[in-house]
């Protein structure tokens, strides 16, 4: 049955304010020269805009859907209705927007269709969210502006909520640096056909100014902006920017995506109050500078904020998994720096109160077989202190600690190890098995159990189970090094899982992506790297898997990947 919907996207204003001069430079970046730093927010988006788009709109940032349910999902485009309309210029009218979903990918068979309205004051985005339709099961749809149709794309529907599940499959990345490669890491996801949804962890933009965060010294492709972004015209810039990339509007086409954010879709470490990659005055008010963020990211992506201003949130497929999603930036207390005993103080948190209980309510309720965790940074702990110093120093520099050497990441939970203890207890305390933290951030590949107390494993229990995938294209520890990739790794590892023995096996130099493959009998990762992040076709080769089996708590390696 063929029914209508209407959708649209209130999405809340964020002032812009003036950008600073004089900031000192903070300690993560690589300051160099940007040879376009003050070029114009339209030089290099408006070249992209086609000559017919004077009379036409065109749908350049290509179409995306996201956050699946059983009877719905979120479409999302972005249509420039003329030519001056480009991201970031609070320009061009008010654009009728169709969209229509059907079963079949010709879009004949219609089960439904609507419209929105495109505005400058959303940036000429638009979402749909749209209802009635039926669980597991893959939809096809497209928009349509002023007679101009968008691409077509693929998305799939939840399975029912009691629904008996056989399997599910997610593609898993994190941390794509648009100056530093390209993106074939989505590109091979999207090859695959066959992905019930794909999970971004975070990092699906970096704030950065052009050749001031990681590149090996060299910047593949600039950012546009070529500035830091500040205001919410940069992050829109910068946003829109990403979304030309053919093998990134590839993947949205091909699968819905379930995204969170960590640190750089704001800035470097940030935190509640302020971000490490934020000078007060200097560079604005943080509060301006965060809400123009979230705003920026609410436009462009197909994300349901489950409360205002957060990406924490649940999603269910059928028995077999529910998916919760983090929010560890908008809450958290300040970083603190190792040494001063505030990574244990039980007044400072990473998730806020309200989260951490919601986290613990939810995972202790679940009825379902696994318990997906779409956590930002890593949960397991990571002790590094008898690091050699010519690695321990570039390891540092990764992970932001101090150069002299210290043996925790504070940006990570060991930097909030109340909410951690909190948190393992719980599921000790009421028996929760078979939890799956899935995370990003940290630019290596990891393959952990989740320890009660770490310093006793493994004669101590496990309370959980973590997957952590590597980069699409930031540094790794080589590329910081300037070494040849698997250099750093054959040394860096075998000592990194000696001094923390709950890790099966860290990979700490290679680019890529992962696919979780989730049955009633095991949750199992495979990892793909990359053979040259800094080319389009580079090809992806599965190196490892690993998976945990219902019940166990523990990780242990498979030969077989899905």
């Amino acid at each position: 049955m063929t029914s209508r919907h209407r959708s649209s996207e209130t999405v809340h204003e964020a002032s812009e304010h003036a950008r600073g001069t004089g900031s000192s430079a903070p300690r993560r970046r690589t300051v160099v020269k940007a040879a376009a730093a003050t070029a114009a927010l339209t030089g290099p988006l408006a070249a992209t805009v086609p000559a017919r788009a004077a009379t036409v709109p065109v749908f350049l940032h290509g179409v995306a859907s996201g956050d699946p349910l059983p009877d719905g999902v979120l479409l999302w485009t972005r249509v420039t209705p003329v030519p001056e309309a480009i991201p970031g210029s609070g320009l061009g009218p008010d654009t009728e927007v169709g969209w229509v979903v059907a079963r079949d990918r010709a879009l004949t068979d219609v089960v439904a269709a609507g419209s929105v309205t495109a505005t400058a004051a959303c940036d000429h985005t638009v979402k749909a969210d749209v209802r009635g339709l039926e669980p597991a099961t893959d939809y096809w749809f497209r928009f349509t502006a002023g007679g101009v149709a968008s691409p077509t794309g693929r998305t799939r529907t939840a399975p029912a909520a009691d629904a008996a599940v056989p399997n599910l499959r997610f593609g898993v990345v994190s941390c794509a640096n648009w100056e530093a490669g390209h993106f074939a890491a989505y590109r091979h996801l999207a090859a695959r056909g066959d992905l019930d949804a794909w999970l971004h962890l975070g990092d699906y933009i970096y704030e950065y100014g052009t050749g001031e965060y990681g590149t090996r010294g060299t910047v593949v492709r600039p950012h546009a902006p070529a500035h830091e972004i500040l205001t919410l015209a940069d992050y829109r810039v910068r946003h829109a920017r990403y979304k030309t990339d053919p093998d990134l509007q590839a993947l949205h086409a091909a699968a819905p995506v379930v995204a969170v954010w960590d640190d750089h879709e704001i800035a470097n470490d940030a935190w509640s109050g302020g971000a490490e990659n934020h000078t007060e005055g200097a560079e604005g008010a943080w509060s301006a500078r965060q809400a123009a963020a979230k705003q920026a990211y609410f436009e462009w992506m197909p994300v349901r904020p489950a409360l205002a201003g957060t990406t924490y949130r649940r999603l269910r497929f059928g028995r077999l998994a529910d998916l919760s999603l983090l929010d560890l930036r908008s809450f958290r207390s300040q970083q603190v720096s190792l040494g001063d005993g505030g990574v244990d103080d039980p007044d400072r948190t990473l998730t806020g109160r309200a989260q951490l209980d919601w986290l613990k309510a939810g995972l202790a309720s679940s009825d379902t077989t696994w318990r997906l965790v779409g956590n930002s940074v890593m949960i397991a702990p990571f002790a590094i202190g008898s690091l050699s110093a010519d690695l321990l120093k570039p390891l540092a520099e990764l992970l932001g600690l101090p150069k002299e050497g210290l043996a925790l990441n504070t940006d990570q939970w060991d930097g909030y190890t109340d909410d951690r203890r909190e948190l393992l207890a719980h599921l000790r305390a009421h028996a929760v098995r078979n939890t799956v933290f899935l995370t990003g951030d940290i630019h290596m590949a990891w393959a952990n159990d989740v320890p009660v107390n770490a310093g006793t494993y493994p004669l101590s229990a496990s309370a959980a189970t973590e997957f952590v995938v590597t980069s699409v294209t930031s540094d790794n520890l080589d590329d910081l090094v300037g070494t040849s990739e698997g250099a750093v790794s054959a040394v860096a590892a075998p000592v990194i899982r000696a001094a923390n023995r709950h890790v099966h096996w860290v990979d700490t130099d290679r680019h890529g992506y992962g696919v979780l493959d989730v049955t009633a009998e095991r949750a199992q990762m495979d990892f793909y790297v990359l053979s040259d992040r800094t080319r389009r076709d580079a090809a992806a080769t599965w190196v490892r898997s690993y998976r945990t089996r219902s019940g166990t708590q523990r990780v242990e390696r498979s030969y077989d990947p899905v």
